[in-house]
């Protein structure tokens, strides 16, 4: 066979596994889109292994605006070498407040970065947590899977142990279906980015999320590598691929 080819070949192989869809992903000025998503990717490939300064360079050069953004941005940066000064000190500031997910992303870019998490931030998280056991994104919407997972992963990176974590745990195996994959809301059908969540979720907990899950999440991957969303889309491919690329490489947040 001509090197050529059998250097086209090989690159096709690689391409087509999910780290490789995500790097095929990444445009010349080091993003992968916008800074969310490019944090997205940069976590999902840091979780297996692969760092990406170019990644990194892009998202210095970022000013997010919302906390959940900052957060993310800032673990993204973190993962991938840098430090993120700037974004960890208004981290420090953050009050909380309705948006539940703020303060989730807070403390596990917090925790990314080695500081400790606020004890602040530790109590409004566990007050937050609903008569279901499960945590919603905005303190006024009902509790879902993904925030819960979230929540998990936040306060294990805190040292918080028992009984809020058992609840939780209750309440993620609630949204798990036949199929083996995880719902966002109870009667919504399994998604990919859910079941994703869910593992990452059930892991910091320190509980087996099953061979079920990971079936479904195979059952999930189309020939380029890349994830649909459901069953029934296929939506957002980078963006559900990246998250997928944790719970497949078992790691919870933040990661190690």
């Amino acid at each position: 066979m001509d090197l050529r080819l059998l250097a086209l070949a090989f690159t096709a192989v690689a391409l087509a596994t999910p780290a490789g869809y995500v790097e095929s992903q990444q445009r010349e000025d080091g993003g992968f889109g916008d800074a969310q998503i490019t944090a997205w990717a940069t976590l999902g490939l840091a979780a297996v292994g692969k760092e990406n300064v170019r990644a990194a360079e892009y998202l210095a050069r970022q000013d997010p605006a919302l906390t959940t953004d900052v957060a993310l941005v800032a673990m993204a940066r973190t993962v991938a070498g840098d430090r993120p000064d700037d974004l960890l000190a208004r981290l420090r500031k953050h009050r909380p407040g309705k948006l539940v997910n703020a303060t989730i992303w807070a403390i596990l870019a917090l925790r990314q970065a080695g500081e400790p998490a606020p004890r602040s931030l530790v109590r409004s998280l566990l007050a937050a947590q609903r008569p279901s056991g499960g945590w919603s994104w905005h303190a006024a919407s009902a509790a879902d899977a993904n925030d819960t997972a979230a929540a998990i992963q936040a306060l294990r990176a805190a040292g918080v142990r028992g009984r809020p974590i058992d609840r939780a745990v209750v309440f993620l195996r609630r949204h798990q279906n036949r199929d083996g994959g995880f719902e966002l809301s109870l009667g919504r059908g399994s998604d990919t980015q859910s079941t994703a969540w869910a593992i990452q979720g059930l892991l910091a907990a320190g509980r087996a999320p099953g061979a079920p899950a990971f079936r479904y999440l195979a059952r999930m991957r189309r020939a380029d590598g890349s994830y649909r969303y459901n069953t029934r889309y296929v939506t957002t491919p980078l963006w559900v691929t990246a998250q997928v690329l944790p719970a497949l490489a078992r790691e919870p947040f933040p990661l190690r």
